[in-house]
């Protein structure tokens, strides 16, 4: 365990066990550690220095806080948060299932698997947004299965990175967002609203319908100018099976433009339905 934060470890070595790294990320470090108080695995998410430094402490244990309240079937909860060691982090629940961007690793999916896991975000997202929490990564990696259901992670950092200048974390090297699914006025540095997260979904529902994002390129610039040059594809011209009503939803969950986008996650589950 010597790579696995010695003063996090040591602060937290009454309530926490850490077993290993599980994998790094542009805003946290995730480590699988055993919840000693109620025996279970669970992924504690140590967040980047730069970007706690942006957040500062009373900022993140404050809104972190709202985003404990997000109770809902198809949202990862949030179990714990704090400081310790000198270090922001949050605890999740360790999902044993597979992740969507698992899935992913076999190609496209079938066409009502892929609608019932956009459907599924969609709920998470829609409750999400009704209490002004903005995911702000949604991508395979953050969508979690469980008994054949979508559970949404990392709703953990949203809210407090919703509060954080742009300005403010570009400067300290950090990337929100994941290029191949990152709506272009979240690109550009603009403020977002949860239509931006519609954009990052569709792109996934994207994904899962034909096999890869509906931009690529060999480096996130390429990716990222594309969105602004180039219209994706039509998914029923890549694929037969899909119906004209899936279709227009997905085009129009890819909007260049926020405001052409469905206005809410719950109207863009009903055009899927």
């Amino acid at each position: 365990m010597t790579n696995l934060h010695p003063l996090l470890q040591h602060a937290l070595s009454d309530r926490y066990a850490f077993i290993r790294e599980l994998g790094e990320g542009g805003m946290a470090t995730v480590y699988l550690a055993h919840d000693r108080k109620h025996d279970r695995d669970v992924a504690i998410k140590v967040l980047r220095e730069a970007l706690a430094a942006s957040l500062g402490r009373e900022r993140f244990l404050r809104e972190i806080q709202l985003v404990a309240k997000l109770a809902h079937p198809h949202i990862l909860p949030l179990f714990d948060s704090g400081e310790a060691g000198g270090a922001l982090y949050y605890v999740m629940p360790n999902a044993e299932g597979a992740s969507l961007r698992d899935l992913l690793s076999a190609g496209r999916m079938p066409v009502e698997q892929a609608v019932r896991i956009a459907t599924d975000v969609a709920s998470a997202l829609d409750f999400a947004h009704r209490h002004n929490v903005v995911h702000r990564d949604i991508k395979p990696e953050n969508i979690m299965m469980h008994d054949g259901h979508a559970m949404v992670a990392d709703f953990g950092i949203g809210k407090a990175l919703s509060v954080s200048t742009e300005h403010t974390l570009t400067q300290g090297g950090l990337s929100i967002g994941t290029p191949a699914y990152m709506s272009p006025e979240q690109a550009v540095g603009e403020n977002v609203d949860g239509r931006s997260d519609l954009y990052s979904l569709g792109c996934v529902l994207y994904e899962m319908l034909v096999g890869e994002p509906p931009f690529t390129g060999q480096n996130a610039q390429a990716v990222l100018a594309k969105r602004f040059v180039q219209i994706p594809a039509d998914v029923t011209a890549l694929r037969e099976g899909i119906s004209r009503p899936i279709a227009h939803a997905v085009r129009k969950a890819l909007a260049r433009n926020a405001e052409d986008r469905h206005d809410t996650a719950a109207r863009f589950a009903a055009a899927l339905a």
